[in-house]
């Protein structure tokens, strides 16, 4: 007799989510589904808005990823408007972004991941979570949080406010950094290195003891998709879009966003309300791809800084070449943030970025177009319609996190084959199954615009549907 086991809700995500776990006659694992299962539709009630709202809006989404939303509608307005930016309001926000990967970073290690690897797979949930770090490592604990404030620091000189500041518009950027924030920045940039590098080492330090979930959390092969620069150096917030294998063979580059859909379908299943983007000319689902820092980190050629190219070199000798396995998005977000530092350095010692001259101003001069930008989790498109007076007629999103969905959906079953064993539903079984789902570190109110907080069921029903076995967490 079959049955199927549900977790609902998943912990330590961003948004609403629930797994489903199906046993076959035999009591093994025939499938596993990822659900998210809330809808909010940002693309439908952003119709009939002026398009120079949109950047403003579209930051609503999430108040994790404000920045990302922010950029990416503010590059789709740039496109609208016809105009080149000035180059003071590009490397400003680029300083924005390279500070919103860092503290976005920052909270999924420190924050929401580091509990299982510090605390155990099979502790107990009361005590598996950021306050439990603190009580056993309270210096790791702060100097997470410490970390985190530096990135939303910098948004928050930039924009006037840490979460939806209404500082990327259309035609550039609202003002400069300050001499003030310069300083600042400066400062504290040791004390950010300094966590950085010691979250390198631990994470080296305890992967020889993570070899089963390596193996097991998200190993497979797929195509892995992102933007890189000239000569393929890694990119985030310009560029082209570029396909690769798990081979590290380049499938398609040079690719423009404002083509995506030549290369990126999207389907849709009944029991989800998160999309499923595939590679078109694969088709679905044998389109699957990666996005986010694992993709970024394979597509790239390297990141044009010494240090986060010494730990790339490291990064993939330690993965074999190409990292396959989902568990690796961990150690790869780490490594972004020891780049993002010294970007971030870079940037704050270029005198543009002190420039008051950060806007260009025009007036409606196309009516559609596709902007594109690398989020924390992944690559971000905004596509508007506009009529002539600028008010929007239709939009698409694609969101980071949707872009993982196929390869969420293979992690959750990949986990539940190896650990899910019989009718038993043990805590340390389930905190797996969600730790797979909390590698891609996915924004679920972003990928289907869902409000609220994340809880957890689990579910397990037999081949005629009765339930023989349940899990709440609140």
């Amino acid at each position: 007799m079959s049955k199927t086991i549900v977790i609902d809700p998943v912990t330590r995500i961003e948004g609403h989510a629930k797994i489903s776990i199906f046993l076959d006659d035999a009591g093994q694992v025939e499938d596993a589904r990822f659900h998210v299962v809330e809808y909010r539709g940002f693309e439908k009630f952003c119709e009939g808005r002026p398009m120079w709202e949109m950047a403003g809006i579209t930051a609503r989404i999430c108040g994790i990823c404000p920045v990302s939303h922010l950029l990416a509608s503010a590059k789709t307005g740039d496109k609208i408007l016809a105009v080149k930016i000035p180059l003071a309001a590009e490397k400003l926000r680029r300083l924005m972004n390279l500070a919103q990967i860092t503290q976005s970073h920052a909270l999924s290690f420190f924050h929401l991941s580091s509990p299982d690897f510090l605390l155990g797979w099979d502790s107990d949930p009361a005590q598996r979570n950021v306050f439990g770090l603190i009580a056993s490592d309270p210096e790791l604990a702060r100097s997470g949080i410490r970390l985190r404030q530096f990135g939303q620091t910098i948004i928050e000189l930039l924009g006037a406010k840490k979460i939806h500041a209404a500082w990327s518009v259309p035609g550039g950027v609202r003002s400069p950094l300050s001499e003030e924030g310069k300083q600042w920045i400066s400062d504290r940039l040791p004390e950010a290195y300094e966590t950085a590098n010691n979250a390198l080492n631990l994470f080296k330090g305890l992967l020889d003891r993570f070899d089963t979930e390596v193996k097991t959390f998200g190993q497979f092969d797929s195509l892995f998709m992102g933007l890189v620069g000239e000569d393929g150096i890694w990119e985030h917030y310009d560029g082209h879009i570029r396909f690769t294998d798990s081979q590290g063979n380049i499938v398609a580059d040079n690719l423009k966003e404002e083509d995506y859909k030549d290369f990126i379908g999207e389907s849709v299943e009944k029991w989800s309300y998160l999309k499923f983007p595939y590679y078109k000319p694969l088709g679905y689902p044998q389109g699957i791809y990666r996005v986010g820092p694992l993709a970024r980190l394979n597509i790239c050629s390297r990141f044009g800084t010494p240090k986060a190219d010494q730990e790339l070199q490291e990064y993939r000798d330690r993965a074999g070449g190409v990292a396959t396995s989902s568990f690796f998005y961990h150690y790869a977000r780490l490594v972004e943030i020891l780049a993002c530092l010294e970007h971030i350095e870079r940037l704050i010692n270029d005198p543009d970025i002190l420039s008051n001259h950060t806007r260009a101003k025009a007036g409606i001069n196309n009516l559609e177009a596709v902007g594109v930008s690398e989020a924390p989790r992944g690559t971000l498109f905004h596509h508007y319609n506009v009529d002539e007076n600028g008010l929007i007629k239709k939009v698409n999103l694609i969101i980071a996190t949707g872009n993982n969905n196929l390869a969420m959906n293979q992690t959750v079953a990949q986990i539940a084959k190896h650990y899910v064993k019989g009718n038993a539903m043990t805590e340390g079984m389930l905190n797996r199954v969600e730790a797979g789902i909390r590698c891609y570190d996915p924004c679920l109110s972003c990928s289907t615009h869902a409000a609220g907080q994340m809880p957890l069921h689990i579910q397990l029903f037999g081949v005629n549907g009765d339930l023989l076995d349940e899990v709440c967490r609140d």
